[in-house]
């Protein structure tokens, strides 16, 4: 049986955005170094890039998020489902304030901690949706 079509472009939307969010940040961490050989300011201009898709990709997931909540029961839920999802949330916000926190580093230090903040909450997030969906 297929999904029906408002359920289809719900998580079309989400997966897509997860792609771009996600993926984006471990296509960009692959790609600092290679952009540093072409010059100093060149990776800094493919964040900025980045941020231009990625910052509307993070609202879409998080809206889509919430959407994709409306279609669950509460209360027919297990606890570890609840848990999951609660963590996932705390997940999300902390990916979004490390990228924050990146664009807005003044060392090399901060833009690797938060870069890694960032990035590793934002994998977990994506893995904690895979568990939630099962």
């Amino acid at each position: 049986m297929l999904a029906p079509a408002i359920e289809t472009v719900r998580l079309a939307l989400h997966v897509l955005a997860a792609a771009v969010w996600v993926g984006g940040q471990i296509v960009m961490m692959g790609m600092v170094g290679p952009a540093r050989r072409i010059g100093a300011d060149a990776p800094k201009a493919l964040a900025q890039a980045f941020a231009r898709m990625a910052w509307p990709a993070y609202v879409v997931l998080v809206v889509t998020g919430f959407w994709n909540l409306s279609a669950f029961t509460w209360s027919t839920q297990s606890s570890a489902w609840k848990a999951v999802l609660i963590a996932k949330i705390v997940v999300v916000v902390l990916a979004g304030l490390g990228a924050f926190l990146h664009q807005r580093a003044t060392s090399k230090g901060q833009l690797a901690l938060w870069g890694s903040v960032s990035g590793t909450a934002s994998v977990a997030a994506l893995v904690m949706g895979i568990l939630l969906a099962g």
